[in-house]
């Protein structure tokens, strides 16, 4: 439209000055942005309108995330500035890549040897990095300990073993998320906020108690799982980040430094009873305490954790409640895997949809 209007302006355009010519074409074409631009406006509310319909807000917000994944991927340099304004998370950046994936499933394999304690000494007989300092140690699993480069904080891992559970139980209540709703009673909210579906990572928000009297905390953070069928290993991977639909509120301490890496070795098979596990955790629960009272926090809490674990994986296991079959369908080599929708039956069965994961 904008040549013709220019032309209409350049023959009427004999009769008046230059001066009044610009003047008229920059009107003509002000005029014309103004109509285009509100006319744009109202085609995006109204289709802004029409989804808001026909979807969920959980679909709405998946379309605006690939909205701007196209847009970044044409204007990477502007488009994280604009993705932050305007409020929208970015999965690009956040999202567990195949690479810490992989690493997490050497760490077991580097480990083998720490099944023989040097209990004299306190380490891990074959154990690289002697920072690691032994703190625990009970029938089924080992804890280790290491102090957190500048900082007061601890990270721990713990070397366990289960022969009356199949590793497929105990991975599935790991990730049901409803299921753990059940068996924890430390969690006040638990829900999955965003999916990336590339990768199958998702964003989850967790709120739990802590012990009286401090507040309780709320968790945000990114996870993955995947199951390496050639190299027999089930791998569940997490760690903070932040996300524009989930802010900090009153309500909750919001920890900010979270990390979780846990890795299953079946002894057979993924169906038959006995695995290894390798469990790496840390996080800052903005706590006043000194390091030695956090210590004791962790290493008391722990093994009850561990226990409730266990026993709500026998209870899937002897099919006392009915939890999602996450490995169901996936495979090493199948990169856009979906959990199973099946379900392993029994009572009580719950909603928890297959893209709600957690462990």
């Amino acid at each position: 439209l904008f040549p013709v209007w220019l032309q209409a302006g350049v023959d009427a355009s004999e009769t008046v000055s230059s001066g009044q010519k610009r003047k008229g074409l920059l009107s003509i074409f002000a005029d014309h942005c103004s109509f285009v631009t509100g006319h744009r406006l109202r085609r995006a509310c109204q289709i802004g309108e029409l989804y808001s319909n026909l979807y969920s807000e959980r679909t709405r917000w998946t379309l605006v995330g690939s909205i701007w994944r196209r847009f970044q991927s044409k204007h990477a340099p502007s488009g994280k500035l604009v993705a932050a304004l305007a409020g929208v998370f970015m999965w690009e950046n956040e999202k567990i890549k195949d690479e810490e994936i992989h690493r997490c499933g050497l760490e077991l394999q580097t480990l083998e040897p720490a099944k023989c304690l040097n209990t004299s000494s306190g380490t891990m007989t074959g154990q690289q990095d002697p920072s690691w300092e032994i703190v625990m140690e009970k029938k089924d699993f080992r804890v280790w300990r290491r102090p957190i480069p500048n900082s007061h904080l601890y990270e721990y891992r713990v070397l366990g073993s289960y022969s009356d559970v199949t590793p497929r139980q105990f991975f599935n209540v790991q990730l049901d998320t409803e299921y753990r709703k059940k068996w924890d009673s430390l969690v006040i909210k638990l829900e999955v906020v965003d999916r990336d579906a590339a990768t199958g990572s998702e964003v989850v928000h967790w709120a739990t108690h802590f012990p009286y009297p401090m507040y309780s905390r709320d968790y945000l953070y990114v996870r993955r799982y995947f199951v390496d069928v050639n190299n027999n290993l089930m791998i569940l991977v997490s760690r903070a980040v932040q996300h524009p639909r989930v802010p900090e509120t009153q309500e909750f301490v919001r920890v900010h430094s979270y990390q979780s890496k846990m890795v299953i070795r079946p002894h057979r098979s993924f169906d038959e009873n006995g695995f290894d596990y390798l469990l790496t955790y840390s996080d800052d629960p903005q706590t006043v305490f000194p390091r030695y009272c956090l210590s004791w926090m962790v290493s008391s809490g722990m093994p009850d954790f561990l226990e409730k674990l266990h026993t709500a994986a026998l209870r899937a296991k002897n099919l006392e409640v009915g939890i999602h079959d996450y490995a169901g369908v996936i495979k090493s080599s199948d990169t856009s895997r979906q959990p199973s929708q099946e379900r392993l039956s029994g009572e009580n069965p719950h909603t928890g949809g297959p893209g709600q994961i957690y462990a």
